[in-house]
């Protein structure tokens, strides 16, 4: 169900549309939670090693797709914000063009250096084989995941986060389900870990495609719609493509990351990833907030409605740094035993979750930066600007790769740590800075008009302000009301005239009567007829519908 984050209370609105997003990244953390519960209880703390090695060039190779697939859902919202029904199914088309050519080349491409990367990364050999065996499979199936990214990311442009919840909810259970039958059972070893996934996201891209052709009649473009105008392609890919760059260099900072922990041991490749997925479980509510601004800016910056976006994102920068304390706090408590759940009870695991439980301890303690920073860099992405989240980005990727190749030296498992949080500051200054320059200039403008940045870049593109469209639509409207309400207003006026017609019809007739009958009470001969006939005169007359003629009435 579509809903207009439009009006009504920003916060309120912000949290009910995070909430399901929030739970659905629960689900995924979930599933691969399980995965690494299942891979490491089964298949020993190699395998789940190598799952933890592949994963800076999976979030490579797949978060620039990622990041293109949710950018290119920022037209649409800013679209169904505006009214525009025409410009939003170009939207939706011009995104499914464009993330299905991504999802192709990134198969091709990826599949064959799937090895040669990981052996670029300085993975240890007793993890090779079972690291290229999983990310092949996950390379292979790349095109759900990003089919699933993209029409996820369409359906909450609309306002409705709580379907694609649902979604996401059928197929982290269908992944658990799999895990442990693939692994457990059909013994496919660390691919079927892998294919459980793959599988998985199938499923959600065939629910999507069905609740669209179903329920959403507004996001089916229409056979014109895959043509769209240059202007509709400049707008997605202005958004999209930096999008997908920043994911890339945060990846690389990854990877740069993942080189120098590979260095230290298998050990160590275990215990990073290991506390990586309780981090990302921590994170996933910030996520969630950050992900719920970008579409509420995006609708109200379609309206123009500038005070709303001030508002809402302010709010929710303050309630994002307290639920960011909250997770933080959780973390240092009870981070050990949550990791120790993946581990078996001997010696090396115990050594295993210490290890582990510093990347919580050092990040718990500044989970408030990253919180700012998705929500400032989600609500800068939902104005359409994508220049200096980029350059964030390339800070983060710069901060987390000196600490990596620095620190890691010195420091060992801690500045590998390290890169994470520092990464966090030194990309949340620019973008707390231009979202600052954002708020002012957002500040000067009456709700309902065009900003001086967004009329220029309206003319540029060739479609109309946010205002003209809601006018013009509005006109439309008005003119067909009109129409309507004179159709029922002559109608009226004619049946008042009918209703006149007949009264005077039948006034006369009674007067005509009335005088006949005097004459017959006076006995005034003069006003007798001939003897045997008494005529009573009948005023003769039409009324729509029904006719009158005179009548004689004969007396004997």
């Amino acid at each position: 169900m579509s809903r207009a984050l439009t009006s009504g209370s920003p916060l309120k609105l912000i949290v009910r549309f995070a909430v399901p997003m929030f739970i659905g990244l629960l689900f995924q953390q979930l599933y691969q939670f399980v995965d690494a519960l299942v891979v490491g209880r089964v298949l020993g703390m190699d395998a789940l090693a190598s799952v933890g090695a592949s994963g800076g060039i999976t979030f490579l190779l797949l978060g620039f797709t990622m990041g293109m697939a949710n950018g290119f859902a920022i037209p649409v919202a800013r679209a169904f914000g505006a009214g525009d029904a025409a410009g939003l199914r170009r939207a939706v088309a011009v995104g499914a063009i464009l993330s299905a050519g991504m999802a192709v080349l990134l198969t091709v491409g990826g599949i064959p250096l799937a090895r040669h990367l990981l052996v670029l990364l300085h993975t240890p050999a007793e993890l090779l084989p079972q690291a290229t065996t999983f990310l092949t499979v996950l390379l292979a199936g790349s095109p759900t995941l990003v089919a699933f990214n993209y029409l996820s990311g369409i359906i909450r442009a609309l306002g409705d986060s709580t379907t694609p919840l649902i979604f996401l909810a059928i197929s982290s259970l269908l992944n658990v389900g799999l895990v442990v039958l693939l692994v457990g059972w059909a013994d496919l070893g660390i691919g079927g870990a892998a294919l459980a996934t793959v599988v998985a996201q199938l499923a959600t891209v065939v629910a999507c495609l069905w609740l669209i052709a179903r329920r959403m009649p507004q996001l089916r473009p229409r056979h014109e719609d895959w043509r769209p105008a240059r202007a509709d392609v400049v707008e997605s890919v202005s958004i999209g493509l930096p999008m997908g760059f920043q994911m890339s260099i945060i990846a690389v900072g990854t990877l740069v990351l993942q080189y120098a922990i590979n260095g230290l041991g298998a050990g160590a490749v275990a215990a990073f990833t290991a506390g990586s997925r309780v981090d990302a479980l921590a994170m996933a509510p910030l996520q969630a907030l950050g992900m719920a601004v970008a579409t509420y800016v995006a609708q109200n910056r379609g309206a123009a409605a500038w005070s709303r976006i001030r508002r809402g994102v302010s709010q929710t920068a303050w309630l994002g740094a307290g639920v960011a304390v909250t997770v933080g706090a959780a973390c240092i408590l009870w981070g050990d035993a949550i990791i120790g759940s993946f581990t078996a009870t001997d010696a090396h695991s115990e050594e295993i979750i210490r290890t582990a439980h510093t990347l919580l301890l050092v990040n718990g303690t500044l989970y408030s930066v990253l919180a700012l920073l998705f929500i400032f860099r989600s609500a800068l992405q939902g104005l359409g600007r994508s220049g200096i989240p980029t350059f964030s980005g390339v800070m983060e990727l710069l901060l987390r790769s000196a600490a990596a190749l620095l620190l890691v030296d010195t420091l060992g498992f801690l500045g590998a740590v390290l890169a994470a949080p520092m990464a966090w500051v030194g990309a949340l200054v620019p973008l707390w800075w231009s979202w600052e320059l954002r708020r002012r200039e957002m500040g000067l403008v009456a709700d309902g008009l065009p900003s001086p940045r967004e009329a220029a870049e309206c003319r540029r593109s060739g479609r109309l302000a946010p205002t003209r469209a809601r006018v013009r639509a509005g006109v439309r409207a008005g003119m067909t009301a009109g129409a309507t309400v004179r159709a029922r207003v002559r109608h009226r006026a004619d049946e008042r005239a009918r209703v006149r017609q007949c009264g005077i019809s039948s006034a006369a007739a009674l007067r005509a009567g009335a005088e006949s009958a005097v004459a017959l009470a006076s006995g005034s001969a003069a006003a007798l007829p001939p003897r045997g006939t008494l005529a009573l005169p009948v005023e003769t007359g039409k009324v729509p519908g029904r006719e009158h003629t005179s009548a004689a009435a004969r007396l004997s």
